[in-house]
């Protein structure tokens, strides 16, 4: 797929709903992201908008548009997923969890409005940084991430997309868990296949469709989001893991910078097999928090 943005934004000035829209300020595979402003408020909002980059164009008019009617089904699909984000986000409120506002539609199309949050992709900040991430930023940035995880989960749901580029740094180090996009309800009965698979911190269940997946599933993607910070770069795939494991634990690769427990810990989170892994989000936040101090500070 080429890099080229093709997506036509909605211009600066665009008014939706009780919304009007400033500039583009993020996207995604499958949707465009706006800074804007209430304009009862005059809060600062962000303003995502369901717009799949291979299956839907904007027309002149603004409406959204299709090459066939084989685009036009698999956007509906992929519109009905958008709602079901917007109705997990709505039931879970944590401070590190994205809050939503509203979701309404408009243009053919639908639009998720959000809290603006000042700050930084935790994804772009690696790479800037070559990673090196120091204990301090881990035990600021991924305590508080495990805590709103295991709210989600104790609602029956799954993240399934967690990754540094869902991972949004607050002033003062605080955390924010952005795109339940792939969000999936625990109902016991329902099988579906994965719906986003992400190199390097989406485990082995994800490639077999979602029979197996659990708690421990999202525990791996952040055990891997937790070593890209160290290491600079993704994990290996897990299918090549799976293969032929030629990952050098990070209690060795790590041991001479970073204390034995957090190493230990996503070691153990990153388990290929689902079973060994770390079971839940609770729990991987126990063992982050053995042997340290109450609180750290960011850096």
């Amino acid at each position: 797929m080429a890099n080229k943005e093709t997506r036509t934004p909605l211009p600066s000035g665009t008014r939706l709903d009780y919304y009007r829209l400033h500039r583009l300020i993020g996207s995604g595979g499958f949707s465009l992201i706006y800074l804007g402003e209430e304009e009862d408020s005059h809060d600062e909002v962000a303003v995502k908008e369901y717009l799949p980059k291979r299956f839907a164009e904007r027309d002149e008019d603004g409406v959204i548009r299709f090459a066939d009617d084989d685009a036009r089904d698999k956007f509906y699909r992929g519109l009905k997923l958008f709602f079901l984000e917007a109705k997990a986000l709505a039931t879970l409120k944590h401070p590190n969890i994205v809050n939503v506002r509203n979701c309404f539609l408009a243009n053919g199309t639908a639009y998720l409005v959000m809290d603006y949050e000042p700050g930084k992709n935790l994804g772009r900040y690696i790479k800037r940084r070559k990673g090196g991430l120091s204990t301090r930023f881990l035990m600021t940035v991924f305590p508080p991430l495990l805590d709103a995880l295991a709210l989600i989960h104790e609602s029956r749901h799954l993240h399934l997309d967690i990754k540094p580029s869902n991972i949004h740094i607050r002033p003062g180090g605080r955390p924010l868990l952005l795109d339940f996009g792939a969000v999936y309800h625990l109902s016991g009965d329902e099988q579906q296949k994965a719906q986003v698979i992400t190199p390097g911190f989406s485990p082995i269940e994800q490639y077999r469709g979602m029979a197996k997946v659990g708690p421990w599933t999202d525990v791996y993607a952040v055990g891997a989001s937790m070593r890209t910070c160290i290491e600079g770069r993704p994990p290996p795939p897990a299918p090549e893991r799976h293969a032929k494991d030629t990952m050098v634990p990070a209690v060795e690769a790590f041991g001479k910078r970073y204390p034995r427990h957090i190493l230990q810990a996503i070691d153990r989170a990153m388990e290929i097999d689902p079973q060994k892994r770390i079971q839940s989000a609770a729990l991987l936040l126990k063992e982050l928090n053995k042997g340290s101090p109450t609180q750290w500070k960011y850096a």
